[in-house]
């Protein structure tokens, strides 16, 4: 299983997201991404952004102002030819 580290600390809304969603675009499907924020605006804009992408949120921590993400990329489904 493919996992990637993305730190993001120091950066703030929108930009934990955007960098993620990047780095998700390139990985395969099931993989794991952790991401390292510390902007508080990040915990709800990662779920946001789970609940509309359909990536799965795994585990979330908070330890002295440092939030870590894991999130799974969804399965790529197969589209038929058109």
């Amino acid at each position: 299983m493919s996992e990637t580290t993305l730190d993001v600390q120091g950066l703030t809304c929108p930009l934990p997201v955007l960098k993620a969603n990047k780095v998700l675009r390139g990985l395969p499907g099931g993989a794991r991404l952790t991401v390292l924020a510390t902007d508080p605006a990040s915990v709800a804009d990662f779920q946001a952004y789970c609940r509309e992408t359909g990536h799965a949120l795994v585990s979330f921590s908070e330890a002295a102002g440092l939030f870590r993400f894991t999130l799974r990329k969804r399965e790529d489904v197969a589209r038929p030819p058109a």
